[in-house]
């Protein structure tokens, strides 16, 4: 008998006939069928989001409302950072981390003025993160916390690059001076009610994200292509974009084998936090902070072929010492840039490795992160 090969259908977004009108060239990514490109080539999306500005559909990404008087306590007990101290309508990088002090997911948490708290987490890990979340939730509300979770509808749109201020204003009244880096306001866009624009993004460009009713989501997008500055731009140039800005891709840079220290993220740590020990893996974790790890997450850039992901990377004597977890030509470095694990011996900034490209051995050079300078828009 024949083996059933059962096949998944893909997700769609509310802008897949979009994307395929538009000319979107559509591949599967975490379940979704999302667009890698669309007419114009990947050099030249990306090229285009750092000198002027384009949308990338997120809507695939997790956002989730948590409410209640005890939504802070809640989240903190599932994550690495510290919301207490978030002003209103800030947020944060955080991450996920599991008792072993592995990294379950990244994720963006928002302490709103309105009462709940407005977070985003990966597509890839929609799934396990909702599901870890809705454990908790039964926990906290078992012991008498007040907490809810609602998992958002709305669509997600990134609009990044430097022009992305000068495009947006035209459909906000509020001053978008007034929304820095990490902060986040409600407000009809180009006539649309209902929206969240924060101000953050996955380039290392000015930018922002934008969370709209699905209903609406292919209206805004047509308000904003409307400007001779925006174009759309796929997974291609979104992962080109991220990796110059030395940003990680959950699954690949990092994952629940990893720890926030060896993926050299302590800064997402809260200070309160590391003293109270209070988040999952906090006894494995914290003591590596002082301790040091025996790998690193580091830059690497190389000439020659393009490194990938898995490929080798070696001391200058030739042994392993290490492997990359993304990797790709730089359109603006005209480099090749990856990053990866070292043994700690190997992470400092300019060391010279080696990589193993098709059987060939191709010299390298530890390199700071971020690659291209980011322009997070910080206030005047």
């Amino acid at each position: 008998a024949h083996s059933a090969i059962s096949v998944v259908a893909l997700k769609k977004t509310p802008l897949y006939e979009f994307h395929r009108a538009q000319g979107g060239k559509m591949v599967e990514f975490a379940g979704w069928s999302m667009p890698v490109q669309y007419k114009d080539s990947h050099i030249n999306s990306h090229m285009h989001t750092r000198q002027h500005c384009s949308i990338f559909d997120v809507s695939h990404m997790l956002q989730t409302k948590v409410y209640g008087r005890d939504g802070v306590k809640f989240i903190e007990s599932l994550i690495v950072g510290d919301i207490v101290e978030l002003k209103d309508n800030q947020g944060t990088l955080s991450l996920f981390t599991n008792a072993k002090g592995g990294i379950m997911d990244d994720l963006i948490v928002t302490k709103t003025d309105q009462g709940y708290l407005y977070v985003v987490s990966n597509a890839g890990c929609a799934d396990k993160d909702s599901a870890h979340m809705q454990a908790r939730l039964q926990e906290f509300k078992a012991a008498g916390h007040d907490v809810d979770l609602e998992f958002m509808e709305e669509s997600l749109i990134a609009l990044q690059g430097p022009s992305m201020a000068q495009v947006l204003q035209k459909g906000v009244g509020d001053d978008l001076r007034k929304l820095t880096f990490m902060t986040s306001v409600l407000t009809p866009v180009f006539g649309i009610q209902g929206c969240r624009v924060t101000r953050c993004g996955y380039t290392g460009e000015d930018g922002v994200e934008i969370s709209v009713p699905s209903g609406d989501v292919v209206s805004l997008t047509e308000k904003l292509l409307a400007d001779t500055e925006v174009k759309l731009a796929g997974l291609g140039a979104r992962d080109s974009l991220r990796l110059e800005a030395g940003l990680c891709l959950y699954g690949n840079d990092i994952d629940e084998t990893t720890t926030p220290v060896e993926a050299s993220l302590v800064w997402t740590i809260g200070k309160r936090r590391r003293q109270a020990r209070d988040f999952p893996g906090a006894d494995i974790i914290v003591p590596q902070i002082k301790a040091k790890t025996q790998r690193k997450r580091v830059g690497l850039i190389s000439t020659g072929p393009p490194v990938r992901q898995h490929t080798p990377i070696l001391s200058s004597d030739g042994r392993v010492i290490g492997e990359v977890t993304s990797g790709c030509p730089s359109p603006c470095l005209k480099q090749n840039v990856a990053m990866g694990y070292v043994e700690a011996g190997f992470s400092k900034v300019g060391t010279s490795i080696q990589v193993e490209v098709r059987k060939k051995v191709v010299p390298a050079v530890v390199s700071k992160m971020p690659f291209v300078p980011t322009k997070y828009y910080m206030g005047q």
